[in-house]
């Protein structure tokens, strides 16, 4: 909790994409990149990754990631 009362923001962002091949994590286009959002804690994100993952499953190609964007902001934090 921060001092307001209010839950720590602990942004994720959900993003993803057509990948060239199966073994490596290299985007076919980089333009086409599907940016779901930004999400104020871990459990949201999951949800709006799950969504997605779940809409595209008949394509093997197609990966959407959460990154914690609060670890890159705040290298130094343990959360």
């Amino acid at each position: 909790m921060t001092e307001t009362g209010k839950p720590k923001q602990l942004l994720h962002l959900v993003f993803g994409g057509e990948l060239e091949n199966l073994q490596d994590v290299q985007f076919r286009d980089l333009n086409a990149l599907d940016i779901v959002g930004i999400y104020p804690d871990y459990a949201s994100a999951l949800t709006a990754w799950k969504s997605k993952a779940q809409m595209t499953v008949d394509n093997a190609h197609m990966r959407y990631f959460i990154v914690h964007m609060h670890r890159l902001l705040n290298p130094d934090d343990k959360n």
